[in-house]
C-alpha cells in the first residue's frame, strides 16, 4: 500500500461510517469501521495502483465529500460543517463510490480482491485474510453494518462511478492501470 493513500483511506472510510452508521454500540462501530476500511483500501488500491498514481492523488487532492454528502442526505453538507471538519477534504468520491459497490455486492468484492491478487502476481485465487470482513462477514459483522451493506441505501453513491470500477475489473485492466 502506498503511504500517500493513508489520509484518503482514513477520510473515505470515516465518511462511509458516518453516512451509514453502525447499529449498536462501540463494538458494532468498530466492526462497521473495519468493513468500511477494507472496502476503501481495496477501492483505493484499484483506483491508484502505482506509486506515481498515489503521489499524484496526494498532490492534486482527492476532491472532498461535498457531492457525496448531498447524495447521502448528510446534515454535514453545509459550508460551515465542512470548514469545521477538514478531514472531509481528503474524501475521494470515486474511492467512496467503488467501496460502496464492493460493500453492496459480494461478488464484485471477490472480483476486486482477485484483481488485486493478479496485479500483485499472486498465483492463487484465494483472497487475502486481510479482507475477511469485506469478503466473508460473519453474522456480527452483518448486524453491525446493516446500513453500510444495504444495496438500496448505497445505490446513489455506488452508482456514481460503478462503470469505472467495472472497467477497471475487466480482464487485464487492473494490470494495465
Amino acid at each position: 500500500m502506498h503511504t500517500e493513500l493513508t489520509p484518503v483511506i482514513a477520510a473515505t472510510a470515516q465518511w462511509l461510517t458516518r453516512a451509514y452508521p453502525a447499529s449498536g454500540g462501540a463494538y458494532s462501530a468498530a466492526l462497521c469501521e473495519a468493513q468500511a476500511r477494507q472496502a476503501v483500501t481495496v477501492a483505493a488500491r484499484l483506483r491508484y495502483p502505482t506509486p506515481t498514481d498515489a503521489a499524484l492523488a496526494g498532490v492534486a487532492g482527492p476532491g472532498g465529500s461535498a457531492r457525496l454528502d448531498r447524495l447521502a442526505g448528510a446534515d454535514d453538507a453545509t459550508a460551515e460543517a465542512l470548514a469545521e471538519q477538514p478531514w472531509r477534504s481528503w474524501v475521494d468520491e470515486t474511492v467512496a463510490s467503488w467501496a460502496a459497490c464492493l460493500l453492496g455486492d459480494p461478488d464484485l468484492a471477490e472480483r476486486a480482491v482477485g484483481a488485486l491478487g493478479r496485479a500483485a502476481g499472486a498465483v492463487t485465487g484465494l483472497a487475502p485474510a486481510a479482507y475477511r470482513r469485506l469478503l466473508a462477514p460473519d453474522a456480527g459483522d452483518r448486524r453491525a453494518a446493516t446500513l453500510l451493506r444495504h444495496p438500496d441505501l448505497l445505490a446513489p453513491v455506488a452508482g456514481l462511478h460503478r462503470a469505472g470500477l467495472l472497467a477497471r475489473l475487466t480482464w487485464g485492466s487492473a494490470l494495465a492501470a
